[in-house]
Parts: C-alpha cells; sequence; structure tokens
C-alpha cells in the first residue's frame, strides 16, 4: 500500500481511469462486434454504412484517449468495407 500522499491520491486517480477505459473499450468492441455481425447478416447496405460511421467515430475516440493504435483503427475500417465491397 502507498505510503505518501501523492501515491494514494494517484491510486484513486488510476482506479477512475481504469474503470472508465473499461467502460469506453467495451463500447468500442460492441459496435465493431455490431458492424461485423450486419456484414455476415447480409444486411441492408445503409444500415451497415451508418453502423460503420458509428464505428469509426468510437475507434477515434479511443484513438484520441489512446485506448486504440491509430494502425488497429485503421486495419479495423479497412477491414469492414473490403467485407461489404465483397458482399455487393
Amino acid at each position: 500500500m502507498a505510503n505518501h500522499k501523492s501515491s494514494k491520491k494517484r491510486i484513486l486517480r488510476n482506479e477512475k481511469k481504469r474503470i472508465s477505459n473499461k467502460s469506453r473499450m467495451s463500447k468500442i468492441r460492441t459496435f465493431v462486434k455490431k458492424v461485423s455481425e450486419m456484414i455476415t447478416g447480409k444486411k441492408d447496405a445503409a444500415e451497415i454504412k451508418t453502423a460503420m460511421s458509428k464505428a469509426n467515430s468510437e475507434l477515434a475516440k479511443g484513438v484520441k484517449k489512446g485506448l486504440v493504435s491509430k494502425r488497429k483503427m485503421a486495419r479495423t475500417m479497412s477491414k469492414f468495407v473490403k467485407s461489404m465491397n465483397k458482399g455487393n
């Protein structure tokens, strides 16, 4: 356990950040999963595009917060676009 006042504060701050990051990552994974399910389920192209834009937005927020790397975001979106184009 921490002995200094500043390290005790740091522990509290880290815990708040951990909870926030966990929530955001869960949200990102949910959006990505929805898009991939829509693509495999052969949903309407317009629905997929709106879901993709929402997923892209969440991924961008994750990149901004440092939860997801830029490369992972690019790979994920590229995968979605390729699979959508292959289906149509």
